[in-house]
């Protein structure tokens, strides 16, 4: 049972990174499938999440409509679709597999990718 992220690197300033996690082991479309990010000094902070349920999307206050978080159940993965990043997005972004969005805690986390963003 396992969640592998990819798709981080370094960007530049309003640039745009689509991060992919991919899961085995498990069927990631019966749960909720969340983003969240660290970064050195900082707090962690709630990305994205979409529920297995209805597909509902919900997004930190710092997103603002520039990430969009979705689901893939061909191959079922979930991808993070990240436009004009800020130097502030600079962080380890990992996915979890949850029960739901806005409660409990993960069932599955991923080992996470670096984003660096930088002017």
């Amino acid at each position: 049972v396992q969640l592998v992220e990819s798709g981080g690197g370094p960007v530049q300033v309003g640039g745009s990174l689509r991060l992919s996690c991919v899961a085995s082991g498990f069927n990631f479309r019966d749960y909720a499938a969340s983003w969240f990010r660290q970064a050195p000094g900082k707090e962690r902070e709630r990305v994205a999440c979409i529920s297995q349920i209805d597909n509902t999307t919900s997004y930190g206050e710092f997103v603002k409509g520039r990430f969009s978080v979705v689901r893939n159940y061909g191959d079922d993965s979930v991808y993070l679709q990240m436009n004009s990043l800020k130097p502030e997005d600079t962080g380890r972004y990992h996915c979890t597999a949850r029960a739901w969005c806005d409660k409990g805690s993960y069932y599955v986390r991923g080992q996470g990718t670096q984003v660096t963003v930088s002017s």
